[in-house]
């Protein structure tokens, strides 16, 4: 049984209060860690502490700091194995899934790193002579992440790697359903980095009490959030008085349309793995199926199929199954729930439909919905599941027409061996990402950035560092 302190200041510590969050392993329903269940007095010193540092870490030099980023992924990748190990226990989330996220966490922090000497700020022509107009680019302070249980490590990382580098501070709040990677990448940087104090901060708890006294502090120059719609409206409403910037990346309900002229063999198989990576936890993969009209029977054949080959399995059999439980019970009757209603609305069960049977682990089975309608509640609503609900369409102007009908707007997908089609598509889908002839999953190096309902701001690339700068414009007549 792991115990994990805060990590604030510099030096790990017991929470203000003996309680405690139990980190369940969902695969057996047992205990597999302990972390301080803290509220407002915990965030209030690690905000303090960040605070303190957050000027003095800005005055080095952005390769300095880089330096420190180096560090973080040294030591993680001295330890990957147990860090791995961890992950996968405390999430359900298959061995070899969870080793690529903390091996992926570590070059995250090296490529940020790599921006020390790259970003800029402006030289802006003036219309007088003998002025100078130059626009710097800064640190907006102290930064408050607030993380998901779904990524929680690497989600760290992409809200820790670009503040430090540019000379922000940060304060870390991991879900309380998954915290214990981070608690542990919190204690090895306690004990094996020499960061100065405060300019990192981890601390646990529940969202309603710290997550809330974190984003309506007036020390918080900065709130990046990762979770549901619902969690961000929350964040929002907690900044507004001290008119704190947000960052929200939030829900999914990515559409994957699958064209006449499809490659179906690759969409068939890169659909499935986005929708059962992680047991269907992920919001940028495919939520809801538009199929063309004239391959809906093959298609749905085909696909039924590859659900029903999909391995399910704890975390650490050998060899690795393909998916494991879900996150929790409540998480698993949320499933049920609108798998229920759908069929009660109508819709046929292709296959699955059902939970698993797999000793104490939340377990659901990848489930194929036809006879789907785009009012349907499972058409509309993020499932964050392994469920998929299955459409069709005429041409690829209803396809686009039913995929931009949506509250959400964070990745879509097409399958399609036009390049024309694949185009139109680009140019016409309403959402921060899309995916031709390949699953849904970004690169670094890009921009994860949602429309409407999925967030505000993004993260990765040249502009998830921007997040974290503000503009200062000097005007000098000389």
């Amino acid at each position: 049984m792991r115990t994990y302190l805060q990590f604030i200041n510099g030096k790990l510590v017991p929470g203000l209060s003996d309680s405690m969050i139990e980190v369940e392993n969902p695969s057996t329903g047992k205990i597999m860690a302990h972390t301080p269940n803290g509220g407002r007095e915990d965030a209030m010193a690690a905000l303090e502490a960040a605070h303190r540092a957050q000027s003095g870490w800005a005055a080095l030099t952005s390769a300095a700091r880089a330096e420190y980023l180096k560090k973080f992924a040294a030591v993680i990748r001295k330890n990957r194995l147990v860090l791995g190990r961890i992950l996968a226990d405390e999430q359900a989330k298959t061995h070899p899934l969870a080793q690529v996220e903390v091996d992926f966490t570590a070059d995250y922090f090296d490529y940020y790193a790599g921006w020390a000497r790259i970003y800029e700020g402006e030289i802006i022509q003036s219309d007088r002579p003998r002025e100078n107009i130059l626009l710097y680019r800064q640190p907006i302070g102290v930064v408050v992440g607030i993380c998901p249980w779904n990524f929680p490590f690497f989600v760290m990382a992409r809200k820790v790697a670009p503040s430090l580098l540019v000379g922000c501070t940060a304060v870390i709040k991991p879900s309380s359903v998954a915290p214990a990677t981070t608690m542990e990448f919190a204690r090895l940087v306690a004990e094996e980095v020499d960061l100065p104090a405060g300019v990192l901060n981890i601390i646990t708890g529940g969202g309603s009490s710290m997550g809330e006294a974190l984003a309506s502090s007036p020390q918080a120059d900065m709130v990046s959030l990762t979770g549901s719609v619902e969690a961000g409206q929350r964040i929002i409403a907690a900044s507004v008085e001290n008119v704190t910037k947000v960052s929200l990346e939030l829900g999914g309900k990515a559409p994957a349309i699958v064209c006449l002229d499809a490659d179906q063999d690759l969409a068939v198989k890169a659909i499935t793995a986005s929708r059962t990576i992680f047991s269907g936890q992920v919001c940028n993969c495919a939520e809801r199926l538009y199929v063309h009209e004239s391959i809906a029977d093959q298609f749905a054949e085909k696909l039924a199929v590859a659900f029903n080959n999909v391995r399910l399995g704890n975390p650490f059999d050998d060899p690795a199954p393909d998916m494991c439980s879900q996150i929790s019970a409540e998480h698993l009757a949320k499933i049920e729930g609108m798998v229920a209603r759908a069929q009660a609305d109508g819709a046929e069960t292709v296959t699955g439909g059902a939970r698993a049977p797999r000793g104490n682990g939340y377990f659901y089975t990848p489930t194929l919905l036809r006879n789907c309608h785009q009012n349907m509640e499972i058409v509309r609503k993020e499932v964050f599941g392994p469920v998929l609900p299955m459409l069709t369409f005429r041409d690829l102007d209803e396809a686009i027409a039913l995929s931009n009908d949506c509250e959400y707007g964070l990745t879509s997908s097409i399958y399609t061996r036009n390049i024309s089609s694949a185009l139109e598509a680009v140019n016409k889908l309403k959402f921060g990402e899309t995916y031709v002839n390949r699953e849904n999953f970004e690169a670094m190096q890009g921009f994860h950035a949602g429309w409407r309902k999925s967030g505000i701001g993004g993260a990765d690339g040249k502009h998830g560092l921007m997040e974290y700068l503000q503009t200062h414009v000097a005007y000098i007549q000389y």
